[in-house]
């Protein structure tokens, strides 16, 4: 009787899955149509539309009635996304390299997999692929929630006309990958110099007598692993090369360790999601106070701050550029008049755009 009933249990899946078949060809013809419409009326335009996406996955993920979890509504359907998408033109993002690393997993979460991707060894490099057209938009790390911000993105923002459009916020774990069991007999570690320092305590406590050896990525630490005797790497376990062994899991200091990346592209995104952030650069005048003075500006507007970062200007000695993340979008009302007394108040003032708001 129970085999029956499994069977019968089977069959109406597999017409259900047959009906998602049909619906998902329907939406996709839908999306082919509305692909035709915006090219007629801007040819070579934007097929990709992060307030439009963002704000469907997070109306879908309120009306989920379960058992799925929001996560898996988010996941299948940024795939269905994707794929229609796809249908109107595939779109290439570079991304911070090579393949493998974390930054590649935040390109997959945030656009889904049915994008062409660019491997590129520098943020640098991402920025000018971007800038010259070679690629549609760009993927790199911005901050990390125990090693704090990535001081490269940050000068490149400051230089680069790019617009940010979107966030994504990955939930990093790091593995020990290598080859010997026995953990006394590795006497170097290699790892990307964010992954080391995450790692502090426990390369520490377990390896106390290992040489640190700062590389590039994740991916290329797994290499040196692969190739050299008595010696792991600190990575994903999606880095690990053929031959390595995940030795230790989860060895980060800080459980819920976060790595926080910026999706950049040309054009802003100028229709708000309902839920945003807007970035901004803005230098205080170089007297007491003027600091305070800036921010004073954001609460008088009602404006909630959620990250302040400074950086040397570059410019001038002992001057500081700061960067600042604030609530809600730049078309908003209250946004828009607390930007603009802050662009009036502020010696140097830049917007870096407004986007919705990423997730884990």
């Amino acid at each position: 009787m129970a085999k029956d009933g499994i069977e019968d249990l089977r069959k109406t899946i597999d017409q259900i899955d047959l009906d998602l078949l049909e619906l998902l060809n329907r939406r996709a013809s839908l999306a082919q149509r509305i692909g035709e419409l915006k090219q007629s009326a801007d040819p070579g335009g934007e097929v990709y539309a992060p307030a439009r996406e963002s704000g469907h996955l997070r109306e879908l993920v309120e009306k989920n009635g379960g058992p799925l979890e929001a996560r898996a509504v988010t996941g299948v359907f940024r795939e269905v996304m994707s794929a229609c998408r796809a249908l109107e033109r595939n779109i290439s993002v570079a991304y911070l390299g090579p393949q493998g690393t974390f930054t590649m997993e935040a390109v997959l979460r945030h656009f889904g997999s049915l994008v062409e991707t660019r491997s590129l060894l520098d943020i640098e490099e991402v920025f000018r692929s971007v800038e010259a057209d070679e690629s549609d938009y760009g993927v790199v790390p911005i901050e990390n929630s125990s090693e704090g911000a990535v001081v490269s993105t940050l000068d490149c923002l400051v230089d680069s006309p790019l617009q940010i459009i979107g966030e994504v916020e990955l939930r990093v774990s790091h593995c020990l990958l290598g080859k010997e069991r026995d953990l006394a007999s590795i006497k170097a570690v290699y790892g990307h110099r964010q992954a080391l320092a995450q790692c502090r305590k426990w390369v520490g406590l377990n390896l106390p007598h290992c040489r640190k050896v700062g590389v590039e990525s994740s991916v290329l630490a797994a290499q040196h692993a692969a190739r050299e005797a008595n010696t792991a790497a600190i990575a994903g376990a999606a880095a690990a090369a053929e031959g390595l062994q995940v030795l230790a899991k989860d060895i980060e200091d800080h459980p819920e360790n976060t790595t926080r990346f910026l999706v950049v592209g040309k054009r802003g995104v100028q229709t708000p999601s309902g839920c945003d952030k807007t970035s901004v650069i803005v230098s205080a005048r170089n007297r007491p106070g003027s600091l305070a003075g800036l921010l004073q500006v954001l609460a008088n507007h009602g404006l909630s701050m959620t990250r302040i970062e400074s950086r040397p200007a570059r410019t001038a000695n002992w001057e500081y550029l700061f960067f600042l993340d604030i609530e809600g979008h730049c078309k908003d009302e209250a946004v828009a008049c607390g930007l603009a007394e802050l662009h009036e108040k502020a010696s140097f003032y830049k917007l870096l755009g407004s986007y919705p708001c990423g997730a884990g």
